[in-house]
């Protein structure tokens, strides 16, 4: 999700936007205080996926009903996304991010207090709308705060950070509540997000661009013809289907994995999580490679590993499971690459950054789908049911990418497609 704001964010940004600062990255105070933006913005958003079983045996409730933990607070980053995409431009940075920290940070202590399931989404969808302020803010911080050629670089901390954030708060979500329950986890997580924002406040650098505000018709033109331009609705559709995957494959296969023949643990559900790190790194391998073989046929390819790993969670072995997961999500992160590049080339200039954020909204939509619709498969048909659902909604995205995007460009500095 967040890579895809990257591009469209730095390609947006005009030569006297950026400000005037030394060459090279130090301080790495700063780049520093990137990273942990990052990392705090994506510590809460899926924390409970490892927690779901715990939780539908401490609420007495389906799969359906506490995948909502994980499709409240993605509907809320939707809708919170939708609105800064819009109106965003005009907020100081530094301040909303800050503000925006702190609430998250509250807002997970009181999920801690939560005395039902419904109270406990709630808290959840609160935690949802708050995150957006911490990563949308800091993207457009990055890319007018940092020299154009150092903007890539310092977006890499960025985005390291929201990869170690998520597998940071799955990790300790699953540990901490496999010996002391579920609660203790938004305690630690809202102390960790309180830090967060003080080390934050400490590390960044006041931004040094002036922000201007625009009119109500330059905010929604562009959208309007976004809507318009097929090939950035295809792309929109893509980015539903993907989301949804990687919410379907990790939530719901916590509850196959706890089942017999694994019968495992919420804790050693955790470790699972792992996997995404293997993801980083084939992502990061795979940007040379894209830039060779083009976008239409490295999203492509991404679906197809995506499908591999999902059917490769079907066969009874553990260690195939979890190969399966690598793959999957792999495939999931690559294909955010793709529709993120993309973006540059279906989306005009001066329509980017709006472009990204419908992308996301269209993103963390398909993440609460994801989070309800295999559910009910699952309770119908089981995890094959589950995983027979997910592929589907892969088919659909590479029919989109077939169709939809073509393989040459009309740009006179075109990326590969």
């Amino acid at each position: 999700m967040s890579s895809v704001a990257v591009t469209s964010a730095t390609n947006s940004a005009q030569p006297s936007e950026i400000s005037s600062t030394p060459s090279g990255l130090r301080p790495y105070s700063h780049v520093l205080a990137v990273f942990f933006c990052g990392t705090f913005a994506f510590l809460d958003l899926y924390c409970t996926q490892p927690l779901l079983p715990l939780l539908a045996h401490v609420f007495h409730a389906s799969e359906v009903h506490v995948g909502l933990t994980i499709s409240a607070s993605t509907v809320g980053v939707a809708v919170s996304s939708a609105l800064l995409a819009l109106f965003g431009e005009r907020f100081p940075r530094k301040r909303v991010i800050l503000a925006s920290m702190l609430a998250l940070a509250t807002a997970t202590l009181l999920t801690a207090t939560a005395t039902s399931l419904n109270v406990l989404a709630f808290w959840r969808l609160i935690q949802g709308l708050v995150t957006p302020g911490i990563f949308i803010l800091t993207i457009a911080y990055v890319t007018e705060e940092w020299p154009a050629l150092l903007v890539p670089r310092v977006m890499s901390a960025y985005v390291a950070g929201t990869v170690f954030g998520g597998f940071t708060g799955r990790f300790l979500g699953g540990t901490i509540a496999a010996h002391l329950g579920w609660r203790p986890v938004f305690l630690v997580l809202g102390i960790g997000g309180l830090i967060g924002a003080a080390v934050t406040l400490r590390l960044l650098k006041p931004p040094a661009m002036k922000h201007k505000r625009g009119t109500a018709a330059s905010r929604f033109t562009p959208v309007l013809n976004n809507l318009r331009n097929p090939r950035l609705a295809a792309t929109f559709g893509i980015g539903f289907c993907m989301l949804f995957t990687l919410i379907s494959i990790f939530s719901f296969i916590t509850f196959y994995l706890s089942e017999s023949p694994f019968n495992l643990t919420t804790q050693q559900l955790s470790y699972l999580f792992a996997v995404y790190l293997f993801g980083l790194a084939a992502t990061l391998a795979a940007g040379t490679i894209l830039a060779k073989i083009g976008l239409r046929h490295g999203m492509l390819g991404a679906i197809a590993l995506c499908i591999t790993g999902s059917l490769l969670t079907l066969v009874p072995s553990l260690f195939v499971v979890a190969l399966g997961l690598s793959l999957a999500s792999s495939g999931i992160f690559i294909s955010q690459t793709c529709a993120n590049s993309f973006l540059r080339d279906a989306a005009p200039a001066g329509a980017r950054v709006s472009a990204a954020g419908m992308y996301i909204c269209s993103y963390y939509i398909g993440g609460t789908a994801g989070g309800i619709l295999p559910g009910i498969a699952y309770r119908l048909a089981g995890w094959p049911g589950c995983v027979a659902l997910t592929c589907t909604m892969l088919i659909v995205a590479g029919l989109l990418a077939i169709v939809f995007w073509p393989s040459h460009s009309t740009h006179t500095d075109p990326i590969p497609l």
